[in-house]
């Protein structure tokens, strides 16, 4: 039995469509009674959140024991890779307590919770200000941390320059912690486990549903890890696996389908490896406010992935046809990959898309609304072909750093 503790909430997310609730510890519970493990769920919640999980409780096979909330609280995004908009009421901060042999425990917006565990999984799922495992007076004999790069640095305040080898070294040192898995991105998941390193590929999907994709990863390394008996590697190689799974299908696998799924892992080059920064060049059209939000939301999205982006609007501007044109066509020159915002078929955006496949570069091109005869010569010379906006992003990601 994995008792798992946190915070169960309410997402909505305008494009794609969701509306749903779940929250870390609420998709955990579901990860891990989907695969066949036992799970005992705790999380504060209001009368409305309790009638939706007792119902999945019933329905998956998992307990549920729950603590009141005066409100509950809602997670809203544009899409999967912006920032939330927290909606919460002005109840206090609630305080969980919970005692077992293997605890899966994870960082909360609207309180703390207290554990004291035999083995521990925590998760600190706090973009801002990670939570130490014993700050709040918690205790496991054997614990391991599963967090990402971002949170990891702002655990350990002096990890400025330090390699994520030294950063796992050090954060096991301060947390008293057996393992330590750093989410890397492309780069995979690096694995510490008593001093010993290895690493876990990323998987690249058709499409990425990225709300909840942590927590699964959580879930299954802590079933795998605390409740089958499995190393470090191996649970974090399959919490890879059922990761991807969860994210081109945003569903949660049972072992017979995960069995049958083979993603095609990630190979990132060596120059990546090394440091190396790839190019990027950001087509799209820039003459209404919607074209430039989603100009803005693209560029910012695509340097948050650690890629460097050329913007014609941002780097070169408005102007007539001697003042930008060879500029933006350097920029096309100079990058490794192009990334096309395709609705409204604007004609400097596809004269750049059949630029760049002219100089062999590889093209994401990503429309909503634009019919497959439009879309033919995109098809035709091999850009790779999207409708949801994250999963253009990743496969743009994906592109750049497999080159």
């Amino acid at each position: 039995m994995i008792t798992i503790v946190g915070g169960v909430y309410r997402e909505r997310c305008m494009r794609p469509g969701w509306d749903d609730i779940y929250g870390s510890a609420g998709r955990a519970a579901t990860a891990i009674a989907r695969f066949g493990g036992n799970a005992e769920l705790h999380a504060c919640v209001d009368s409305g959140t309790q009638l939706v999980v007792d119902a999945r409780a019933a329905a998956e096979g998992f307990k549920f024991n729950s603590a009141p909330a005066e409100a509950g609280v809602t997670f809203e995004y544009i899409h999967g890779l912006a920032n939330p908009d927290i909606r919460r009421g002005t109840h206090a901060r609630s305080t969980l307590s919970v005692s077992g042999e293997k605890v899966l425990r994870f960082g909360m917006i609207d309180g703390t919770a207290v554990v004291n565990a035999e083995f521990a999984v925590f998760d600190p799922q706090n973009a801002d200000e990670p939570e130490s495992f014993s700050a709040n007076g918690s205790t496991a004999k054997h614990l391991a941390l599963v967090l990402n790069r971002h949170e990891a640095n702002l655990l350990l305040p002096a990890s400025r320059g330090l390699s994520p080898q030294d950063i796992a070294t050090a954060l096991a040192k301060q947390e008293n912690a057996e393992v330590v898995v750093i989410k890397m991105g492309p780069l995979g998941a690096l694995v510490y486990d008593n001093g010993k390193f290895s690493t876990v590929p990323a998987y690249r999907t058709e499409r990425v549903w990225k709300i909840g994709s942590g927590d699964t990863f959580a879930a299954h390394f802590a079933l795998g890890w605390l409740d089958n008996g499995l190393s470090a590697h191996a649970a974090a190689s399959i919490a890879s696996i059922a990761t991807a799974f969860y994210c081109e299908s945003q569903g949660f696998p049972d072992q017979t389908l995960l069995a049958a799924f083979k993603p095609k892992a990630l190979q990132p080059s060596q120059r990546y490896r090394d440091g190396y920064m790839p190019k990027v060049y950001l087509a799209g059209p820039f003459f209404t406010l919607a074209e430039l939000w989603m100009v803005g939301q693209a560029r910012r999205d695509l340097k948050a992935m650690g890629l460097e982006v050329f913007s014609p609007y941002h780097d070169v501007g408005l102007g007539t046809a001697e003042d930008v044109v060879e500029k933006d066509l350097q920029g096309v020159r100079n990058c490794d990959v192009l990334f096309a915002i395709g609705d409204g078929l604007d004609s400097g955006t596809i004269f750049e898309i059949g630029y760049a496949r002219a100089l062999n570069k590889p093209v994401v091109f990503y429309a909503e609304n634009e019919s497959e005869q439009d879309q033919k010569m995109m098809e035709g010379s091999d850009c790779t072909i999207t409708d949801d906006y994250v999963s253009a992003v990743y496969q743009m990601v994906w592109e750049a750093v497999e080159i």
